[in-house]
Protein backbone atom coordinates (compact mmCIF):
# COMPACT_ATOMS: atom_id res chain seq x y z
CA UNK A 1 0.00 0.00 0.00
CA UNK A 2 3.05 2.54 -0.65
CA UNK A 3 1.62 6.21 -1.10
CA UNK A 4 2.94 7.52 -4.27
CA UNK A 5 6.46 8.52 -4.39
CA UNK A 6 5.11 12.15 -5.48
CA UNK A 7 2.38 13.04 -3.73
CA UNK A 8 0.69 16.26 -5.66
CA UNK A 9 -3.08 15.75 -4.31
CA UNK A 10 -4.12 17.79 -1.25
CA UNK A 11 -6.11 16.36 0.93
CA UNK A 12 -10.15 17.73 0.84
CA UNK A 13 -12.66 17.63 2.94
CA UNK A 14 -15.47 17.96 0.46
CA UNK A 15 -13.04 16.05 -2.39
CA UNK A 16 -12.77 12.15 -2.21
CA UNK A 17 -9.27 11.25 -2.91
CA UNK A 18 -8.41 10.32 -6.35
CA UNK A 19 -7.54 6.88 -7.77
CA UNK A 20 -5.78 6.94 -11.32
CA UNK A 21 -5.25 3.05 -10.97
CA UNK A 22 -2.01 3.28 -9.13
CA UNK A 23 -1.73 2.39 -5.31
CA UNK A 24 -4.85 0.81 -5.02
CA UNK A 25 -4.40 -0.21 -1.18
CA UNK A 26 -3.33 3.37 -0.27
CA UNK A 27 -6.21 4.64 -2.32
CA UNK A 28 -8.66 2.16 -0.42
CA UNK A 29 -7.59 3.21 2.97
CA UNK A 30 -8.00 6.91 2.31
CA UNK A 31 -11.60 6.67 0.94
CA UNK A 32 -12.89 3.90 3.30
CA UNK A 33 -11.95 6.96 5.85
CA UNK A 34 -13.48 9.50 3.50
CA UNK A 35 -16.84 7.61 3.45
CA UNK A 36 -16.77 7.02 7.19
CA UNK A 37 -16.46 10.76 7.68
CA UNK A 38 -19.27 11.80 5.73
CA UNK A 39 -21.75 9.40 7.12
CA UNK A 40 -20.72 5.71 8.86
CA UNK A 41 -24.13 4.84 7.26
CA UNK A 42 -23.02 5.33 3.76
CA UNK A 43 -20.11 2.95 4.57
CA UNK A 44 -22.53 0.61 5.60
CA UNK A 45 -23.88 0.70 2.07
CA UNK A 46 -20.84 0.09 0.82
CA UNK A 47 -19.95 -3.22 2.42
CA UNK A 48 -23.66 -4.39 2.56
CA UNK A 49 -24.92 -3.52 0.15
CA UNK A 50 -28.17 -0.64 -0.21
CA UNK A 51 -31.77 -1.42 1.75
CA UNK A 52 -34.15 -1.70 -1.07
CA UNK A 53 -37.35 -1.00 -0.08
CA UNK A 54 -40.15 -3.47 -0.52
CA UNK A 55 -43.92 -4.87 -0.31
CA UNK A 56 -45.96 -7.65 -0.55
CA UNK A 57 -47.52 -8.21 -3.28
CA UNK A 58 -51.55 -9.45 -3.44
CA UNK A 59 -50.17 -13.04 -4.08
CA UNK A 60 -47.65 -13.11 -0.94
CA UNK A 61 -44.73 -12.47 -3.12
CA UNK A 62 -42.18 -9.58 -2.17
CA UNK A 63 -42.08 -6.66 -4.53
CA UNK A 64 -39.56 -3.43 -4.67
CA UNK A 65 -41.45 -0.65 -3.54
CA UNK A 66 -42.92 2.10 -6.61
CA UNK A 67 -41.54 5.51 -6.35
CA UNK A 68 -44.40 6.96 -4.88
CA UNK A 69 -44.87 4.40 -2.38
CA UNK A 70 -41.40 4.86 -0.50
CA UNK A 71 -41.89 6.08 3.38
CA UNK A 72 -39.06 8.74 4.24
CA UNK A 73 -37.01 6.14 6.14
CA UNK A 74 -37.30 4.88 1.94
CA UNK A 75 -35.78 7.73 0.48
CA UNK A 76 -33.36 7.86 2.69
CA UNK A 77 -32.06 4.41 2.42
CA UNK A 78 -32.03 4.57 -1.68
CA UNK A 79 -30.12 8.18 -0.84
CA UNK A 80 -27.30 6.35 1.13
CA UNK A 81 -26.63 3.96 -2.07
CA UNK A 82 -26.86 7.71 -4.52
CA UNK A 83 -24.11 9.19 -1.96
CA UNK A 84 -22.06 6.24 -1.74
CA UNK A 85 -21.79 5.67 -5.44
CA UNK A 86 -21.24 8.99 -6.48
CA UNK A 87 -17.99 9.33 -3.40
CA UNK A 88 -16.99 6.43 -5.22
CA UNK A 89 -17.25 7.38 -8.80
CA UNK A 90 -15.98 10.97 -7.90
CA UNK A 91 -12.85 9.56 -7.08
CA UNK A 92 -12.26 7.51 -10.24
CA UNK A 93 -9.84 8.03 -13.04
CA UNK A 94 -11.43 7.46 -16.44
CA UNK A 95 -9.85 4.42 -16.95
CA UNK A 96 -11.43 3.26 -12.93
CA UNK A 97 -14.80 4.20 -13.98
CA UNK A 98 -14.77 2.33 -17.08
CA UNK A 99 -14.16 -1.09 -15.29
CA UNK A 100 -17.33 0.25 -13.02
CA UNK A 101 -19.49 1.98 -14.95
CA UNK A 102 -22.20 -1.24 -15.34
CA UNK A 103 -22.44 -1.33 -11.53
CA UNK A 104 -25.72 -0.41 -10.21
CA UNK A 105 -24.61 -0.06 -6.17
CA UNK A 106 -22.11 1.59 -4.60
CA UNK A 107 -21.04 -2.43 -2.79
CA UNK A 108 -21.22 -3.81 -6.56
CA UNK A 109 -18.50 -0.82 -7.55
CA UNK A 110 -16.44 -1.27 -4.64
CA UNK A 111 -16.07 -4.81 -4.70
CA UNK A 112 -15.65 -4.48 -8.41
CA UNK A 113 -12.68 -2.40 -7.86
CA UNK A 114 -11.13 -4.72 -5.14
CA UNK A 115 -11.56 -8.06 -7.44
CA UNK A 116 -9.57 -5.77 -10.04
CA UNK A 117 -6.44 -4.66 -7.66
CA UNK A 118 -6.57 -7.11 -5.05
CA UNK A 119 -7.58 -9.92 -7.18
CA UNK A 120 -9.22 -13.43 -5.83
CA UNK A 121 -8.55 -15.03 -2.62
CA UNK A 122 -5.75 -17.27 -4.36
CA UNK A 123 -3.55 -13.88 -5.83
CA UNK A 124 -5.01 -12.26 -2.81
CA UNK A 125 -2.97 -15.34 -0.59
CA UNK A 126 -0.02 -14.90 -3.06
CA UNK A 127 0.32 -11.37 -2.45
CA UNK A 128 0.21 -11.70 1.25
CA UNK A 129 2.63 -14.44 0.65
CA UNK A 130 5.14 -11.98 -0.71
CA UNK A 131 4.56 -9.37 1.47
CA UNK A 132 5.48 -11.82 4.07
CA UNK A 133 8.95 -12.61 2.42
CA UNK A 134 9.36 -9.20 1.85
CA UNK A 135 9.20 -8.35 6.01
CA UNK A 136 11.09 -11.94 6.95
CA UNK A 137 13.84 -10.52 4.43
CA UNK A 138 13.78 -7.10 5.68
CA UNK A 139 17.35 -5.21 5.80
CA UNK A 140 18.62 -1.72 5.61
CA UNK A 141 20.08 -1.45 1.70
CA UNK A 142 23.33 0.38 1.41
CA UNK A 143 23.16 3.78 1.00
CA UNK A 144 19.61 3.98 2.07
CA UNK A 145 18.68 6.69 5.02
CA UNK A 146 17.09 5.68 8.18
CA UNK A 147 13.93 7.77 6.83
CA UNK A 148 13.98 5.69 3.46
CA UNK A 149 14.66 2.66 5.17
CA UNK A 150 11.44 3.81 7.55
CA UNK A 151 9.33 4.24 4.96
CA UNK A 152 9.75 1.41 2.82
CA UNK A 153 9.04 -1.21 5.99
CA UNK A 154 5.56 0.86 6.63
CA UNK A 155 4.78 0.47 2.96
CA UNK A 156 5.11 -3.65 3.47
CA UNK A 157 3.28 -3.67 6.34
CA UNK A 158 0.62 -1.34 5.51
CA UNK A 159 0.27 -3.07 2.08
CA UNK A 160 -0.16 -6.60 4.37
CA UNK A 161 -3.08 -4.53 6.57
CA UNK A 162 -4.67 -3.63 3.42
CA UNK A 163 -4.91 -7.27 2.79
CA UNK A 164 -6.15 -8.45 5.88
CA UNK A 165 -3.17 -9.79 7.18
Amino acid sequence: MAAPPIFQEGASLTRPPFFNGKYYGWWKNRMMDFIIAENYDLWNVVMDGPIIPTKLGADGTVLPKGRLELTPENKIALQNNAKAKNILICGLGPDEYNRISSCSTAKEIWDTLQTAHEGMSQMKKCKIDYLNRKYELFRMKDGETIQEMHSRFTSIIDEMDSLGE
